[in-house]
């Protein structure tokens, strides 16, 4: 059956975004540079994009995040459209995973006890991701 992932975009922060992610999540980190391409483009891209992320992946378990810095030519238009579920296997994990991606970001609504039995709260990291925590109430 087929997945989805999410596919983050970045403005050059993506190096920083994912390694970040890296430490709250756990999970291996795979970078790919600009630089460290060795298929020809088409067109060839400026020396300052060397260092640019053309992909990188972080896995952890059944928990996959793509992203790169690699911005569309209408430029980088960040909205409210897309958020990250995060679906945790206990409380303390929800609460561990909260506390560390809301750390410089906004804690929009912090974790609590829902109608329909889940431990539940959002947030947008410093890098203007939006995420929504849940885990399953355990009782």
């Amino acid at each position: 059956m087929a997945h989805i992932n999410s596919y983050l975009t970045f403005n050059g922060n993506c190096r920083e975004a994912m390694t970040f992610y890296q430490q709250c999540l756990g999970g291996e980190l795979i970078i790919q540079t600009v630089g460290e391409l060795t298929l020809p483009l088409a067109e060839p891209l400026p020396p300052c994009m060397e260092n640019c992320i053309v992909h990188s992946t972080l896995v952890n378990d059944a928990l996959i995040i793509t992203a790169s810095d690699m911005v569309p030519e209408n430029g980088l238009i960040k909205g409210n459209a897309v958020s990250l579920l995060l679906n945790c296997n206990s409380e303390e994990e929800a609460r561990s995973f909260y506390a560390d991606l809301s750390a410089d970001g906004e804690a929009t609504h912090p974790l609590e006890n829902t109608f329909w039995g889940a431990i539940f709260g959002d947030l947008t990291d410093k890098f203007g991701t939006h995420w929504l925590i849940s885990c399953e109430n355990q009782d």
